[in-house]
């Protein structure tokens, strides 16, 4: 866990994904609730949240298959229109979470495709956050993950900052050390 009271981490960390038991295991039976026994076979696939299976794969218990939200389905839709696939029903965390399944699972195509998505989405989430009337806003609102919320309450408010300080907001002034020089002289 990067970020140990950082709650959206903890909150992304706990997405689920598909693991593969490399080995038997005893006494792990509440991690599939189907199971009748409280042993899970080697080769059994199990879904488990993230920071779980991110610790299993590190002992070499488990491996993690490529989670739903990176598959060709998801990477196909992007492609055809990366501003208006809603991302946030695929993974709240989208971003983040691609990059730290990344290197669990072996893509190398997944950092490619998560730029990819990023660089369209953010033209579209400034220009929105910029432009956009309150009415087509909750329209797009819906489809953004938390980063690109927070990319676009962050653009949103410095657009209003900067609106008031060009109608008659506070003006840049001469530093007070500058002020003393220039009488000193």
């Amino acid at each position: 866990m990067a970020n140990y009271y950082d709650l959206d981490d903890i909150i992304m960390e706990d997405e689920l994904v598909s693991v593969v038991f490399q080995v038997g295991a005893n006494g792990v039976g509440l991690l599939d609730p189907g199971a009748e026994t409280n042993h899970i076979q080697q080769g059994a696939k199990v879904e488990l949240p993230f920071w779980l299976s991110q610790e299993l794969q590190l002992r070499q218990a488990a491996s993690i298959n490529l989670p739903a939200c990176f598959n060709q389905k998801t990477r196909k839709e992007v492609q055809a229109d990366v501003a208006y696939v809603n991302l946030k029903n695929r993974c709240p965390y989208f971003y983040e979470f691609g990059c730290k399944v990344a290197p669990l699972v072996g893509d190398r195509t997944i950092g490619p495709f998560l730029l990819y998505a990023f660089k369209g989405r953010y033209k579209e989430v400034l220009s929105k956050a910029h432009s956009a009337a309150f009415s087509v806003a909750p329209k797009f609102l819906p489809l953004l993950t938390k980063e690109e919320t927070h990319l676009y309450d962050a653009a949103q408010s410095s657009m209003t900052a900067y609106k008031k300080w060009r109608v008659g907001g506070p003006r840049f002034e001469r530093a007070s050390i500058l002020k003393k020089r220039k009488s000193n002289g």
